[in-house]
């Protein structure tokens, strides 16, 4: 049998209106403030684990940041070098004097990453978040969610297996629903388990 090519439909760019919150939902709005200009802090760090969103806030951050406010914008900052360290200080210090914001994130606390000193205090100066992972009951709501807009529906058996069988970032879950799509279409069958191990199946190299 011929092998069905598959078409990846393209992951939509980072925007906070396809932000998943779960329990993070004070964080997304102080970034969305921050963004606007309409925050009184002028510096936002957020930390975690892989996956948690924090790249995803970040980027969606400097695309909707207001033209008249200088946004600095600094993505894991655990790797900073020497130079790189040097320019968040100064875009920090200068925030805290009214000019401009700074939106950091990193992989832990201020107090326990590998930068200098002055850094770390500084990246602590206003509002710190930790962003907490997603829980199955909201990748389960973004998995239906994903797929309601593409006029699918799955049922619980296809939800939990996919929660289970697959990379739990938001990113890779949403790809699947892609391939699904067009996989169940082609076939002009319903979205079931037995479709999706074969969907999974023909995506292998």
């Amino acid at each position: 049998m011929e092998q069905l090519p598959l078409a990846i439909a393209p992951t939509p760019e980072p925007a906070f209106e396809n932000f998943v919150a779960g329990a993070n939902a004070e964080a997304l709005l102080r970034v969305q403030e921050l963004a606007a200009g309409r925050l009184r802090e002028a510096i936002v760090y957020l930390w975690g684990g892989p996956g948690c969103g924090k790249s995803h806030l970040l980027r969606a951050a400097a695309c909707a940041a207001q033209p008249s406010h200088a946004l600095t914008v600094a993505d894991d900052v655990d790797a900073l070098g020497e130079e790189a360290q040097i320019a968040l200080f100064n875009a920090i210090n200068a925030a805290r004097d009214g000019h401009g914001a700074v939106l950091a994130a990193g992989n832990a606390p201020p107090a326990a990453l590998e930068l200098r000193a002055d850094l770390r205090t500084r990246l602590a100066w206003g509002l710190v978040y930790h962003l907490k992972p997603l829980s199955d009951e909201d990748r389960t709501h973004y998995l239906s969610a994903q797929a309601d807009a593409r006029g699918l529906h799955l049922g619980e058996d296809v939800l939990s297996y996919l929660l289970t069988r697959l990379p739990r970032d938001l990113t890779s879950l949403a790809a699947v629903i892609a391939l699904l799509d067009r996989y169940s279409l082609a076939r002009q069958r319903h979205i079931t388990v037995p479709l999706v191990r074969e969907a999974l199946k023909a995506r292998e190299p």
